[in-house]
């Protein structure tokens, strides 16, 4: 993305922030278009999809108050509208396994091959990240996201300042993001780190 274009979602950021209407349509006018292929592509509904784009927007201007501290317009949104197509997803399993319970029936409602398989994936190219990164870095990572330990419990544990735990933790992060990139998740990489 051009600096300019950057620039431009700021300035519309900003514009939301002070409650301008005009400036929030035109918001949702840019980003619709870039939303929709990609929702649909992970829930495989466009009802569905239409939903998840408007509750994306509802909660972007409900807390157009953090708008301004907002350095990456386009990552913010995008992460808004991956968690909500995640939470559709599991909203969705947890309903069709309690429709298994009650029709009685093994295997009358499931997640659906086509979800356990992007996850399998997903979970795969994160495993094949981890597995790049270099040992201490590994270390954070697995202590902080799978152990659950906070900061102090890691520094403690290693024997390192706070700081260089969340810095060691933050170079983790940065490189799993980029590796998912490469590999063609996009931002999905924000919900499986950060909301396990």
């Amino acid at each position: 993305m051009s600096g300019e274009s950057i620039h431009n979602e700021k300035e519309l950021f900003l514009l939301v922030a002070e409650g301008d209407e005009a400036a929030f349509r035109r918001l949702f006018s840019s980003y619709f278009p870039l939303l929709r292929p990609t929702m649909f592509r992970i829930v495989k509904d466009e009802g569905a999809v239409q939903d998840i784009i408007q509750e994306t927007f509802l909660r972007l201007w409900l807390h157009r108050d953090k708008m301004p501290a907002i350095e990456n317009p386009r990552s913010w949104i995008l992460r808004i509208a991956y968690y909500r197509a995640f939470e559709y997803l599991r909203d969705k399993a947890l309903y069709e396994k309690k429709l298994q319970g009650l029709s009685g029936r093994p295997g009358a409602a499931d997640d659906g091959p086509d979800t356990r398989l992007a996850f399998s994936a997903i979970e795969r190219e994160i495993s094949r990240a981890i597995a790049l990164l270099p040992p201490q870095q590994k270390k954070v990572y697995r202590l902080s996201r799978e152990a659950g330990l906070p900061i102090a419990a890691i520094a403690e544990e290693m024997g390192l300042s706070p700081q260089s735990v969340k810095n060691t933790l933050g170079r983790a992060l940065k490189f799993i993001r980029e590796h998912l990139e490469k590999a063609g998740y996009g931002w999905i990489w924000l919900l499986l780190l950060f909301f396990p």
